[in-house]
C-alpha cells in the first residue's frame, strides 16, 4: 500500500504562478474603486500610500507607469474638460473587469455550464437535452439526429456487412424548453448602510455585480434589472453599479417593491424573483400628495402594513420575494419573518461575510425548483 502511494504521487514545493507587476497592481485597483465608488482620484491616492507601505512598485515599474499603462491598455481615460482633480474616469472595461472580479470573489467555486438552466415541462424543439430519443420525423433538423444511436440501429436493422443507413434508422434526441427567469434586485441605500462607521454598500455592490455578471454570462437568456431605494426608488443600469454611494435617505421599501413588480409585470417570462438586500426596518412611505411619512424610531404599524400589503400583491402575482437582512435585531427579524410568510417567499439574516454565497445559492435553488415545474 505504501509502495503504491509512492509510486502514485509526487510532491514538489509550490510555486506561485508569474504575476506581472501591472497585474498585481491592477487586482488592488479594482478593489479600491469599488471601495471609492468610482473615484479615480481618491483610489490613485489609497494604492500610494498603500504603495509606500507594502513597496508595492519598484523603480522598475513605478505607480506613473501604472497609471499609463491603465490608459494605455483602455481601463482609464481623461475628461477633456475636467472640473476637478486629475480628470481621469474609469471606462466601460474597467466596469466589466470589476464586475469579474466580484464574480470570482464571491462566486469563486463556480463551474462553467452551458447558458441557460430553466427546463419546462414541455419538450420538443428546444435547446437542451433530455438523453431520450424518438424516431426521426419529416421536418427535423439534421443537427438534432443523433447520429451514434441511428448508425447502431442500421447495423442491427441492416446488418454490418454492407452497411445502410435509411430514413427508418434514424432518431433524435428529444430536448426540452428552456424556460427564462427575470431577476430584479432591490439594494438598499438608505443611510444605515454606512451608519456605526461600517460599510454595508460596498459588500452589497460587490454582490450586485456578480450577479449582474453571472447572468449575463452563464445565463445570458435570463434577465436582471437592478434597483436602488432609499426615500424613493429608482432603477440603476448595471454600469453604475461601481458608482453606487449610499444617501441620506430613509428607507422607502415599499417604493422599491412597487417598482419591482412593475418592472417584472412588463417582461414576458413566466418565472420572477425579486431579490432585496437590505439593512434596515422600513422607515418611510410616500404618500399620494407627495409628502413623505416618516418614522426612524420604530417599525410604524402603518408603514409595515403597507409591506405587508406589497408582499401579499407579489404573492398573488407568483414572484417570490428572498429578503437577505443585514442585521439580526430581533423586533427586525420578526417583522421579517411575517414579511415572508405572507409572499411564502424567503428570507436569510446575516452578517456580510457570506452574503454573496447565499445569494448565488438561492438563485440556483430557485432556478432548480422551476426545472421541477
Amino acid at each position: 500500500m505504501n509502495d503504491f502511494f509512492r509510486k502514485g504521487l509526487r510532491f514538489e514545493n509550490y510555486k506561485a504562478p508569474n504575476v506581472s507587476p501591472f497585474d498585481k497592481l491592477f487586482e488592488i485597483f479594482k478593489e479600491l474603486i469599488t471601495h471609492t465608488s468610482g473615484d479615480v482620484d481618491e483610489a490613485l491616492d489609497w494604492l500610494a500610500q498603500l504603495d509606500k507601505e507594502y513597496e508595492l512598485t519598484t523603480p522598475e515599474y513605478t505607480l506613473e507607469d501604472f497609471i499609463e499603462d491603465l490608459k494605455k491598455k483602455g481601463y482609464l481615460r481623461e475628461e477633456i474638460e475636467p472640473q476637478d482633480g486629475s480628470g481621469l474616469t474609469i471606462t466601460a472595461k474597467t466596469e466589466r473587469a470589476i464586475r469579474q472580479k466580484a464574480l470570482d470573489q464571491i462566486f469563486g467555486n463556480l463551474k462553467k455550464s452551458r447558458s441557460g438552466n430553466h427546463k419546462a415541462k414541455s419538450i420538443g424543439q428546444g435547446d437542451e437535452h433530455t438523453g431520450e430519443f424518438r424516431n426521426y420525423h419529416y421536418g427535423d433538423g439534421l443537427d438534432s439526429i443523433a447520429m451514434t444511436e441511428s448508425i447502431k440501429n442500421a447495423q442491427i436493422n441492416n446488418g454490418i456487412g454492407d452497411f445502410v443507413l435509411n430514413e427508418n434508422d434514424l432518431v433524435v434526441e428529444e430536448t426540452n424548453f428552456k424556460a427564462q427567469m427575470s431577476t430584479v434586485l432591490m439594494i438598499d441605500i438608505s443611510h444605515s448602510m454606512i451608519l456605526y462607521g461600517e460599510d454595508r454598500i460596498t459588500p452589497a455592490k460587490k454582490v450586485a455585480m456578480a450577479l449582474a455578471e453571472l447572468i449575463t454570462t452563464r445565463y445570458p437568456k435570463d434577465t436582471l434589472d437592478i434597483l436602488v431605494f432609499g426615500n424613493d426608488a429608482w432603477p440603476i443600469a448595471i454600469k453604475d453599479l461601481p458608482y453606487l454611494k449610499v444617501g441620506p435617505y430613509h428607507t422607502n421599501t415599499v417604493a422599491g417593491l412597487q417598482l419591482a413588480m412593475d418592472m417584472l409585470r412588463r417582461k414576458r417570462n413566466t418565472n420572477k424573483q425579486i431579490f432585496m438586500i437590505t439593512d434596515g426596518k422600513p422607515s418611510c412611505l410616500r404618500l399620494p400628495d407627495g409628502q413623505y411619512y416618516k418614522n426612524s424610531n420604530g417599525l410604524d404599524q402603518y408603514i409595515v402594513e403597507k409591506c405587508y400589503t406589497m408582499a401579499s400583491q407579489a404573492r398573488k402575482l407568483h414572484i417570490p420575494i428572498t429578503t437577505f437582512m443585514i442585521a439580526q435585531d430581533p423586533y427586525l427579524m420578526q417583522f421579517v419573518r411575517h414579511f415572508t410568510k405572507t409572499n411564502q417567499g424567503k428570507a436569510f439574516y446575516t452578517g456580510l461575510k457570506g452574503l454573496g454565497e447565499m445569494i448565488f445559492e438561492d438563485y440556483e435553488q430557485n432556478r432548480k425548483k422551476r426545472l421541477k415545474g
